[in-house]
């Protein structure tokens, strides 16, 4: 078995743990984050209901930047959205990845944006 199927099957492992305590109600939606390569974007989905409810991208953004600045200008992009549709709190799912760097600058700025979590 190669190192990258190794890394994907434990990251969808832990997915899999995390999907199984965290739950997303019309109230308080799920703020799950997915990152590519390149990219990262950010759903908020009502579990209940099977429905995104906001979402923001960084493939909107044509500013030449870093993959961590883009991350916190998405999270201040989905804060904001949240807020405008009157969402004020949620649940984080950070989809099996690490709390570190892009997706700990994305939760930062949205916290930052007043959405609470």
């Amino acid at each position: 078995m190669s190192v990258l199927t190794q890394k994907v099957e434990r990251r969808l492992k832990i997915k899999k743990k995390i999907r199984s305590r965290v739950f997303g109600t019309p109230e308080k939606p799920r703020f799950s984050v997915f990152r590519s390569n390149c990219d990262i974007y950010v759903q908020l989905i009502d579990d209940v209901h099977s429905k995104t409810l906001a979402s923001a991208s960084s493939k909107s953004i044509k500013e030449k930047l870093t993959k961590t600045e883009k991350s916190v200008l998405v999270g201040k992009a989905i804060a904001e959205k949240c807020l405008s549709i009157g969402i004020t709190s949620c649940v984080f799912d950070r989809n099996g990845y690490l709390y570190h760097g892009r997706v700990k600058s994305l939760a930062d700025s949205a916290r930052e944006a007043g959405l609470k979590f």
